[in-house]
């Protein structure tokens, strides 16, 4: 039999690709993943909901409440938040890479609620509802001190009332803390006040950041929170990473050794599953965290697991007594309802860890998805692919080169 030189070319090609982009393209995909909280240190807070007078507390209220909670942590600059509606009243709220975890937990639970009241401070004429959005503003009073600048949505609402109280005082109040109490000298027709309450620079900015985040449905209470320290995080990510890398070299050793140049194979195939794995996590901006590492080390299991049963029925196949080419066909077919049903019920299983799960859990269900589906398109696809190619060249026509002895040849 002639030794087909083409299908070595290609095969050969394709080792090349794929050793050249990992080694080339995979520290800058690593490198663009997210940290979750466990790895990179933050600070994490659950909230439970407390209903006021007359209200109840509802799943709209909560994804409501939540809402508002990531218009404020842009305020603290923080990229990638996790947050998360638990059971019927809590919220959690995960901030990878916080520093100032006072000021984080300040923003977030302070209620916000801006008011502008009767001169006697009982009744409340506008609220921050009224305000347009994004219509706060730092700026400075005619006394050129630091002040908050707003505008509301209905100008003429606001000058009617205005009108009303002309030579009286109208309070404005964050919260239950009143910030100033101006003398209304004329009707405003602009639709504009300005807050004034010797404020620092950045506290303005604060407030009027807060103002535009807008005030929150519901009270929160905070029921516990942590903080992770990032050399924690990264001792924590270090050690799931040497852990990982002597696992995996493990596994190639093993499958090289038992099962030759099918195990070189799969070390191929394993190589892409990790380098297209994480490029899904850049691509789909997952927050990698612990759990996540885990379900990635999982679907390097499955990923084996699926290469060893198309492996094993193609030596079975040759232990038939079938020729090389035919074993392989055959066996890759016969091995590929096996993988797709322990794939498919993996996959029901992560899905209903995500549909019940809190944070943590849900991203262990994400990671683990991603795995599995990268891991049947390297395993049996790309896995099979190249074991033809492999095959057509004739360059493997012993059965030593599939880990099968002669003399098991005929024995089934």
């Amino acid at each position: 039999m002639r030794v087909r030189k083409g299908k070595i070319v290609i095969f050969s090609l394709l080792v090349i690709a794929i050793l050249a982009t990992a080694a080339l393209t995979g520290p800058q995909v690593a490198k663009s993943i997210t940290l979750g909280l466990d790895l990179q240190g933050g600070f994490e807070v659950l909230y439970q909901a407390k209903a006021e007078k007359g209200q109840k507390i509802t799943r709209k209220v909560l994804n409501d409440t939540a809402q508002a909670l990531s218009r404020r942590i842009d305020v603290l600059g923080v990229t990638e938040p996790q947050i998360s509606v638990e059971g019927e009243d809590r919220i959690r709220v995960q901030l990878a890479g916080v520093k100032n975890q006072d000021k984080a937990r300040e923003v977030l639970g302070k209620p916000a609620k801006l008011t502008f009241r009767s001169p006697d401070g009982k009744k409340v004429l506008m609220d921050g509802a009224d305000l347009k959005q994004g219509g706060a503003k730092q700026d400075y009073d005619p006394n050129n001190q630091p002040a908050v600048t707003v505008q509301f949505k209905n100008a003429e609402k606001f000058r009617e009332l205005t009108r009303k109280y002309v030579g009286q005082q109208m309070p404005i109040y964050l919260d239950d803390q009143e910030l100033s109490a101006p003398v209304i000298q004329e009707p405003i027709p602009n639709g504009e006040a300005i807050i004034s309450g010797n404020f620092t620079v950045e506290e303005a900015k604060e407030l009027a950041e807060l103002l535009n985040a807008g005030s929150l449905p519901v009270d929160l209470k905070e029921i516990h929170s942590f903080a992770v320290d990032s050399a924690l995080g990264k001792e924590s990510l270090k050690m799931s990473m040497e852990a990982g890398v002597y696992g995996i070299i493990i596994i190639f050793i093993f499958m090289i050794g038992f099962y030759r140049m099918p195990g070189l194979v799969a070390v191929l195939t394993l190589i892409s599953y990790g380098y297209l794995v994480l490029l899904a996590f850049s691509l789909l901006n997952v927050t990698l965290t612990l759990p996540g590492i885990a379900a990635f080390i999982l679907g390097v299991g499955m990923a084996v697991d699926a290469n060893i049963i198309m492996y094993e029925r193609i030596k079975e196949e040759m232990r038939y007594g079938k020729s090389i080419p035919s074993a392989l066909r055959s066996g890759s077919r016969r091995s590929f309802l096996t993988i797709f049903d322990a794939n498919i019920t993996t996959i029901i299983a992560a899905a209903v860890l995500f549909y019940f799960g809190t944070s943590s859990v849900r991203g262990f269900a994400v990671s683990l998805i991603t795995g599995i589906v990268v891991s049947f398109l390297t395993a049996v696809a790309l896995s099979r692919i190249m074991m033809t190619l492999l095959v057509r060249s004739n360059l493997l026509r012993r059965p030593g080169w599939f880990g099968v002895k002669e003399s098991e040849i005929g024995e089934l």
